[in-house]
């Protein structure tokens, strides 16, 4: 049994040096022909290249997402560079329109001042009293402007000339307008078209109309809307014509021998910048 053991062990150990012997010799042909050297070369480049490939693809996007940023951080610096430009634009141009529109209201002024008879001076509204039925204008001019008391006061709006009130108080540079729409304002007129004398009195809002009575009912038919009524002259407290406002509503009642009578003013006074206050005893100094 040994023996035979020992026989088989031989077979055995003699199969696995032959194989071993037979791969060495592949192994030496492989080193002498260079085939193996080739083969490790190939994979060593292989293996470099892919590396670097790898780095490269790294570092190439690592500076162009840099570039990238640094290119959005100056389009973003450049848009609000140009927001701001246009922001200073539109800016320019309305104060740009602001100035023409002033300069027209100024030269429509100084036109309607001009032409004139009386002596008047130009003023600036610099505050309103809104707050109840005995509202005031403030305007910037007074005594050192030769303002007085009971001065009427007028404007040139939208191409319209107009009635505004009349100066009720004067301190030295600034004076106190009492507007027509003042509760207290009693105006003597005239119906333009008919004549018919009447008196205006204020409702005490520049937002609602202005009211004419002592017009008689007779004259009703000869009456419209839209009819213009200027002041009379009676009573040197006004110069005479001047368009205070249009009639816009009639109403005759039974029991009431005149007419209730309402007008809305020729001047718009929630947009009432400028006026000029009329001295009436001084007649305006043309220069040519």
């Amino acid at each position: 049994m040994a023996e035979k053991n020992h026989g088989n062990f031989k077979f055995r150990f003699s199969e696995f040096f032959l194989i071993g012997l037979l791969l060495l010799s592949g192994v030496s042909l492989g080193f002498s022909t260079g085939g193996f050297v080739l083969n490790l070369k190939k994979i060593g480049f292989t293996v470099v290249s892919s590396v670097e490939k790898g780095v490269h693809f790294f570092v190439d996007g690592t500076v162009n997402t840099f570039n990238a940023v640094k290119e959005l951080h100056k389009l973003k610096k450049d848009y609000n560079d140009l927001v701001i430009k246009l922001e200073n634009y539109e800016q320019m141009q309305r104060s740009n329109a602001d100035i023409r529109k002033e300069n027209e209201r100024l030269r429509e002024q100084l036109g309607f001042s001009i032409s004139l008879v009386e002596k008047n001076i130009p003023a600036q509204i610099i505050s309103r009293n809104l707050d109840n039925a005995y509202s005031y204008l403030t305007i910037d001019k007074g005594a050192t402007s030769g303002i007085k008391k009971n001065m009427p006061v007028v404007a040139f709006q939208n191409g319209n000339q107009g009635l505004v009130g009349k100066v009720v108080q004067v301190g030295t540079f600034t004076s106190q307008i009492m507007p027509i729409y003042n509760y207290d304002n009693m105006v003597s007129c005239r119906i333009q078209n008919t004549r018919d004398l009447g008196l205006v009195s204020g409702s005490g809002s520049q937002d609602r109309p202005l009211n004419l009575q002592y017009i008689r009912k007779r004259v009703m038919e000869d009456l419209s809307y839209g009819d213009i009524v200027v002041t009379s002259g009676e009573n040197d407290n006004y110069m005479r014509d001047i368009p205070i406002g249009t009639i816009s509503k009639i109403t005759s009642l039974d029991y009431n021998s005149l007419l209730n009578i309402e007008i809305v003013p020729i001047i718009d006074f929630a947009r009432l910048e400028n006026v000029i206050v009329v001295n009436q005893r001084e007649l305006n100094d043309r220069k040519n």
